[in-house]
């Protein structure tokens, strides 16, 4: 695994027909940090991660990556510098395997290019041989190897959110989104997936976790940010985003 990037957004600001979805936004995570970020439904959590991931670029304010800025690059470039994105919506290439979707996250970390591809060099071979040994052993780690053969769009749900996971960690993020990578799962998948983001917290991935289940972020998350209406309302650990009353009165509710 490649070591955590630090992250920075300032100031950051998009709107959409007049309106603001995020506004004035800062965030900072430290590497090999697991950041959460929570909000009630519309509080401009979805926009946040796609400014972050390359999907959007902010009207306003940067976003850095280990002090470089990305918020004007293409998704692309920011996947070659090592930020990996999982999205809510379990997204597969048809007509393909499970393998061979989890391999396309490795084009971002490899060098061999076109030429050798097309000439069928030996650098190609090489290459190619170490993506499928590392593709395995994200589907190893993501508990679906028994899938590899089958085609990608036949999985359930839980078993094509896990393939995404894989994906993204086959290309050795540096930095690793994930947009409610928990909604939908059952009660298993969700703990093998919460065993999942630990170990990797533990091995000094950074990652950046938009979540909706407030018990599921708790219990992960080192630090928590709570969006509200686009803005930052609260940020602090978990205990402390608990008892502030802003939180509690924009999200969790009163009997929280």
């Amino acid at each position: 695994m490649a070591a955590g990037a630090a992250l920075a957004v300032t100031g950051a600001a998009r709107a959409f027909g007049g309106v603001y979805a995020v506004r004035d936004v800062d965030l900072a995570v430290e590497p090999g940090e697991l950041r959460a970020v929570i909000g009630p439904n519309g509080a401009g959590k979805s926009t946040l991660f796609a400014l972050i991931g390359g999907q959007l670029a902010p009207d306003a304010g940067t976003v850095t990556l280990d002090g470089t800025r990305i918020d004007r690059l293409p998704a692309y470039r920011r996947a070659r510098l090592g930020v990996g994105v999982v999205f809510q919506a379990a997204r597969v290439f048809a007509g393909m395997t499970v393998l061979e979707n989890v391999m396309v996250g490795a084009h971002s970390s490899t060098r061999a290019g076109f030429v050798a591809a097309a000439m069928r060099l030996p650098s190609h071979h090489r290459t190619e041989r170490e993506i499928r040994t590392r593709a395995f052993s994200c589907l190893e780690r993501t508990g679906i190897v028994s899938w590899a053969s089958r085609p990608a769009s036949s999985l359930p749900l839980g078993q094509q959110r896990a393939l995404q996971l894989a994906r993204a960690l086959c290309g050795r993020p540096r930095l690793l989104l994930l947009d409610e990578p928990a909604s939908g799962l059952r009660a298993g998948e969700r703990e093998r997936l919460a065993a999942l983001l630990l170990d990797l917290r533990a091995e000094g991935l950074t990652m950046l976790l938009v979540e909706h289940d407030v018990g599921f972020v708790m219990r992960l998350a080192d630090r928590v940010t709570v969006l509200d209406l686009g803005q930052v309302i609260a940020d602090g650990t978990p205990a402390q985003v608990r008892a502030d009353t802003r939180v509690i009165t924009a999200y969790l509710g009163a009997s929280a």
